[in-house]
């Protein structure tokens, strides 16, 4: 199904907002403490939720994409963020980390196989975690995609979308010296992993401004140039630019094409903001026409965000369709 949709997504409401039914600690190796929620239906269809970042945290509007009747909603905060403990710490926080994190999620709730829902590094993760574990996913839906490839980051942080958001570049590339501004993720690493905190708050706040004013297709809908949450810019800017530095701890860049083959046999369906900035179409486009069990929504009037009313409201209507 490789077909892209080219019309714009259904206006649809999101299901009502839902509290949990069952909130937990999770202890994993490396002195990590995971927050992991359950909520809608106990005996319905798993379904696990996994968030943006790295290093963005769940929220409660993550729960509403489901109908609470028809599925067992599973969130959790990943490594470093969010309600996980400690906060922004980057020891032991890698990509492999977080599928075994997954795994062992999984086998202390005692589902078999459940549905993977990602965005953005949400979709990155999904993706890895079913190549390692294709027998536990019954689908991938995944929003925004990121396949952790050298042009993706070349793109957003080496100055191509700041073509499009020249204020919100001028902030971002100009708090870096002339000298180091060839290398933005390095410079940006080296000042969030600094021994000042405030030094790494400071650094944060227009690190995660930056990718702010980029989520959304309106720029009056993109945080309206305000400053981010100083504890949450920390945890996720510091995480980020972990993961990016080290290229996702990858093999290879281009491990996630490289390896779609594993994907044969689970359905996915591929959400896509037609004017993403951050994570550009073509990734989304090469992964469907990769791997042939995918659908590719294109979402013509929509950017980034899980926000955007068509990419959300296509993203209901595919839970509220999905046969599994």
């Amino acid at each position: 199904m490789r077909e892209s949709d080219q019309d714009r997504a259904p206006r649809q409401s999101l299901h009502p907002p839902i509290e949990p039914y069952n909130r937990f600690r999770l202890e994993v190796p490396g002195g990590h403490d995971l927050y992991v929620e359950e909520c809608g239906a106990p005996d319905g269809v798993p379904v696990v939720v996994l968030h943006g970042g790295p290093g963005g945290g769940c929220s409660p509007g993550m729960r509403r994409f489901f109908n609470p009747a028809r599925y067992r909603i599973i969130l959790f905060d990943q490594r470093g963020c969010g309600r996980s403990r400690p906060h922004s710490t980057l020891r032991e926080n890698t990509t492999w980390d977080l599928v075994a994190d997954i795994e062992l999620i999984r086998e202390h709730l005692g589902i078999d196989s459940w549905c993977v829902f990602g965005g953005s590094w949400g979709a990155t993760l999904s993706l890895i975690y079913a190549q390692t574990h294709p027998e536990r996913a019954r689908a991938l839906i995944l929003r925004g995609v990121f396949l952790m490839t050298r042009r993706e980051l070349d793109w957003f942080y080496g100055g191509g979308a700041g073509l499009f958001r020249p204020d919100g570049w001028k902030k971002f590339a100009h708090a870096i010296p002339l000298e180091e501004r060839e290398d933005l993720i390095a410079a940006y690493y080296r000042r969030l992993t600094s021994t000042d905190v405030m030094e790494q708050t400071r650094f944060a706040r227009i690190w995660a401004g930056w990718e702010a004013s980029c989520a959304t297709l309106h720029v009056a809908d993109s945080m309206g140039g305000g400053s981010p949450d100083g504890a949450y810019a920390r945890a996720f800017s510091r995480i980020e630019a972990h993961y990016f530095v080290n290229g996702g701890w990858l093999e290879e860049d281009g491990q996630i094409l490289r390896d779609v083959e594993r994907l044969r046999g689970i359905p996915g369906h591929i959400v896509q903001g037609a004017y993403d900035l951050i994570c550009p179409p073509v990734s989304a486009w090469a992964l469907s026409r990769a791997w042939s069990g995918a659908k590719l929504h294109m979402i013509g009037d929509a950017g980034h965000a899980l926000s955007e009313t068509g990419i959300a409201a296509r993203l209901v209507q595919i839970m509220d369709d999905l046969q599994v």
